[in-house]
């Protein structure tokens, strides 16, 4: 157990760093997130003993996140989603696996909204259209939300 609890201060750290660089500078490094999707890979093949869930969750969190960028970017002809949103994403399904991706993208996405009707409601008014918006730490948060979950949870997923 204690591989785990170690592991879970290794993915705040990392998950921290990336969401304050995300916030301060849109940009979420290759240099943190591919080490981390390693890491998540490593643990649950070594300790978890789960590697195809690490694997398919890495494929599919970066998968369905670069379809919905070149998505609305055909549709709107700009960038919603950066590719290190993608990676941070297959970060988390690498720690988590895929079965956990919908809710890792739920707390995400519904924090974000929480935050930014937040926002609104103490300035009096609506975010300007097209204002960029750092997705990274709301990600993070739902990262660790699910990790939390898989490493410390009632243990009843699959291995997928």
């Amino acid at each position: 157990m204690i591989h785990i609890h170690l592991a879970t201060v290794v993915l705040v750290l990392a998950l921290g760093g990336l969401a304050w660089i995300d916030a301060r500078s849109f940009r979420l490094p290759d240099l943190l997130t591919l080490p981390l999707i390693a890491a998540g890979v490593l643990l649950n093949a070594i300790i978890l003993g789960t590697p195809w869930a690490s694997l398919v969750g890495a494929g599919l969190g970066y998968g369905i996140f670069v379809a919905i960028e070149i998505a609305y970017r055909r549709l709107r002809g700009r960038d919603g989603l950066g590719r290190g949103d993608a990676k941070l994403l297959a970060a988390a399904g690498a720690w988590c696996g895929g079965w956990l991706l919908p809710i890792i993208v739920l707390v995400g996405a519904l924090s974000a909204l929480l935050f930014i009707a937040t926002i609104a409601l103490i300035r009096r008014q609506a975010p300007a259209s097209g204002q960029p918006f750092a997705f990274g730490p709301w990600l993070a948060l739902g990262c660790l939300v699910g990790w939390i979950h898989r490493a410390y949870g009632p243990g009843l997923y699959p291995a997928f």
